[in-house]
């Protein structure tokens, strides 16, 4: 899955952007704890890091 996806459906679930460092987008959301990072622009997010996405944001992305 491309990183623009993730992004979207992240948005589309009530995360912010808060932040980015270098090539990777820092989101929040506000009712939920923690920050979900986002490495982009990447073409297709290895299976780890779109699982640890999934994970910190507690969405089903695939």
């Amino acid at each position: 899955m491309r990183s623009k996806e993730v992004l979207k459906r992240l948005k589309r679930a009530g995360w912010k952007e808060v932040r980015q460092s270098g090539s990777h987008k820092h989101l929040r959301h506000p009712d939920r704890p923690g920050i979900v990072t986002v490495p982009h622009p990447k073409a297709d997010l290895p299976i780890g890091t779109l699982k640890s996405i999934e994970r910190q944001s507690r969405l089903k992305l695939r």
